[in-house]
C-alpha cells in the first residue's frame, strides 16, 4: 500500500486533520475542499479551524509537499469522502453531499482503486454509492475496492485520537474490507476491526445514539431536580459513588454534527422500533427551550424587582467546551431565543474560542460578566472557570461550571 495517492473530499473538521495525518506519514494527499478561501489557507500551510496540533500538522504536510488543496479532485489511488451529512425537513439525512463528491471522482476512477466513505451515513449508504458507482461505470463492476470506515474523534483530541483510537472497518466484500484496512493501517497505531459495510455505518449511528441517550437521562434529570429543589449535580457526584453507576453530566441540550444529527439517521428509517433513541432527542431538545424559558423567567423577574431590564451575559456559543464549532449548538439556539427580546445594549455574548461571528457581536468575557445582571453559563470552557462572580449578581449555571469546581 505505500507510495499511494490520496483524495480527500472534504476539509472540514474531520477531512483536514485525517488528510494532514495520511500526508505526514509520506503518503501525496489532494484535498478537495468547494470553498475557495479554505483551499487557499491550506495551500499557504494554515488552518480555518481550531483544532490542537492541527496548525503544526498541516504546516509541516504542506512544506513537506506531501499535502496540497483544491477545489477538484485528480486521478488518485484511494478516495475518501469527508463531507457533511446534514438532514432535511423531519429530520430526514440528507447525503446529497456524499452522491456530488462520489458523482466527482467517478470519472477519475481506474481498476484496482479504493474508494472509502467515512461520513456518517444512513445505513446502506455504501452500498447505494457502490451501485451508482458502477451505473455509471460499469466496466469496473467488481474491480474497485469500497468500504465504510467512520471516524470516532473527540473534538480538541483529534489528532491524537485519529492515531490511536480503534477503527471499524467494513467493506462491500471481504476484499474491499482487507484492502481498507491494509491503508488505515499506515496511520493508525489502534485496532482496526473489521465487519461489512452495513454492519459499520450502524456502528457509527448506534454509538452517538447511546451517547444521546445518556445525556438524555441526565437532562431529564436535571429537569426533575430542579422541581424537586435538589441541586443535580451533587445527586449525580452521590450516585456515581455506586459502583456499577456513571450518569454523565446534564447540559443545555446536545450539539455537534454528530450526537445530535446521528440518532435521526436511525429514527428515520426504523420510527417504530428506535422509542428509546427518538425520545431521547425530545429530551436533548427541550433542554434548550427550557434553559431559554428559564433565562426568560429571570429576566422578567429581574425587571419585576428592580424596576429596569436586565442585561445578560450569555457565556458560550460552541456546542462542547474549548472548541469553535458551532454546528447544531444548543447554546447558540438559546442566545438567538434570548436575543430575540433583548436589546443590543443589553445582551453580551462571549464565546472565547472564536474572534468574531456574522451574527452574534461577541464580547470580552470579563467586560461581559462585569456588565451582566445575570450571567448564563451554557458552555464549560475553561476561561470560564477561573471567574470570581460577585455575589449581586443572578447566575444560572446551567453546565455545571460552577459546581463541578466545588
Amino acid at each position: 500500500m505505500n507510495n499511494e495517492s490520496v483524495v480527500m473530499i472534504g476539509l472540514g473538521y474531520i477531512g483536514l486533520p485525517t488528510a494532514a495525518l495520511i500526508a505526514n506519514n509520506g503518503i501525496h494527499v489532494h484535498g478537495v475542499d468547494i470553498n475557495p478561501e479554505v483551499v487557499e489557507i491550506i495551500n499557504a500551510g494554515k488552518i480555518h479551524i481550531v483544532e490542537p496540533s492541527l496548525d503544526e500538522a498541516v504546516a509541516t504536510a504542506v512544506s513537506k509537499g506531501f499535502l496540497k488543496a483544491a477545489t477538484t479532485p485528480i486521478v488518485a489511488d484511494a478516495y475518501l469522502i469527508v463531507v457533511p451529512t446534514p438532514f432535511k425537513a423531519k429530520n430526514e439525512p440528507d447525503i446529497s453531499f456524499v452522491e456530488a463528491a462520489t458523482k466527482a471522482i467517478i470519472p477519475l476512477l481506474k481498476e484496482g482503486d479504493l474508494y472509502i466513505i467515512e461520513s456518517t451515513s444512513p445505513i446502506g449508504t455504501t452500498e447505494k454509492m457502490m451501485r451508482f458507482i458502477y451505473s455509471e461505470r460499469p466496466e469496473l463492476r467488481d474491480k474497485l475496492y469500497i468500504a465504510y470506515c467512520p471516524e470516532r474523534v473527540l473534538p480538541g483530541n483529534v489528532m491524537h485520537e485519529l492515531v490511536y483510537n480503534d477503527r471499524v472497518i467494513g467493506g462491500v466484500d471481504d476484499l474491499s474490507t482487507q484492502k481498507a484496512i491494509a491503508f488505515y493501517s499506515q496511520f493508525v497505531k489502534g485496532e482496526l476491526h473489521q465487519t461489512n459495510a452495513r454492519t459499520a455505518e450502524m456502528c457509527k449511528l448506534t454509538e452517538n445514539s447511546s451517547r444521546d441517550v445518556q445525556i438524555a437521562f441526565a437532562n431529564e434529570l436535571s429537569l426533575i431536580c430542579d422541581k424537586a429543589d435538589i441541586n443535580v449535580w451533587e445527586l449525580i457526584r452521590l450516585a456515581n459513588k455506586h459502583p456499577r453507576v456513571n450518569i454523565l453530566q446534564p447540559g443545555c441540550g446536545v450539539g455537534g454534527h454528530c450526537i445530535a444529527v446521528d440518532p435521526y439517521f436511525i429514527v428515520a428509517d426504523y420510527p417504530l422500533e428506535s422509542q428509546i433513541i427518538g425520545k431521547a432527542r425530545e429530551i436533548n431538545n427541550y433542554k434548550s427551550f427550557w434553559c431559554a424559558e428559564k433565562v426568560k423567567s429571570a429576566k422578567l423577574e429581574f425587571q419585576l424587582k428592580h424596576g429596569r431590564k436586565a442585561s445578560v451575559a450569555i457565556m458560550g456559543l460552541a456546542f462542547k467546551p474549548n472548541i469553535d464549532d458551532l454546528r447544531e449548538s444548543p447554546a447558540k439556539y438559546i442566545a438567538q431565543r434570548i436575543l430575540q427580546d433583548s436589546h443590543d445594549d443589553s445582551c453580551f455574548i462571549v464565546e472565547p474560542n472564536i474572534q468574531d461571528h456574522k451574527v452574534f457581536k461577541l464580547t470580552p468575557v470579563d467586560e461581559a460578566v462585569d456588565k451582566a445582571d445575570i450571567v448564563v453559563f451554557l458552555v464549560a470552557h475553561n476561561e470560564f472557570k477561573k471567574l470570581n462572580i460577585d455575589e449581586s449578581k443572578i447566575v444560572l449555571d446551567f453546565c455545571g461550571v460552577l459546581n463541578l469546581n466545588n
